[in-house]
């Protein structure tokens, strides 16, 4: 798999995980009927983050990111969902085509 191929997918599972995640915090703290949501998705949440700013970094020095794309990336980490907004934008901007960057150069 290429880089652009797998930023998709680690995006959209980190995007998956958080979803989990806050899915296990609403069960433990406002309906107070379990913690298996958080015991599940808070670890595999906090694998799949760490595995999207390493494959973050790995995409943007692949595909020739500049600084403020590759901030964004790391920033969209942080807010639930965010991680597929980017990858939308990115996507639609051409930055995970490596064809187009080719042809840019």
């Amino acid at each position: 798999m290429h880089a652009a191929g797998l930023f998709r997918v680690v995006a959209l599972a980190e995007a998956v995980s958080w979803i989990g995640l806050l899915t296990g915090m609403f069960f433990k703290h406002v309906t107070e009927t379990s913690e298996l949501g958080v015991k599940i998705f808070g670890p595999a949440h906090g694998a799949v983050f760490v595995a999207y700013l390493a494959v973050t970094i790995f995409t943007a020095r692949k595909l020739a990111w500049d600084r403020r794309t590759t901030f964004w990336a790391l920033v969209a980490s942080v807010p639930p969902l965010a991680t597929i907004l980017f990858e939308r934008w990115v996507l639609r901007t051409g930055k995970l085509d490596p064809i187009a960057l080719r042809r840019r150069f």
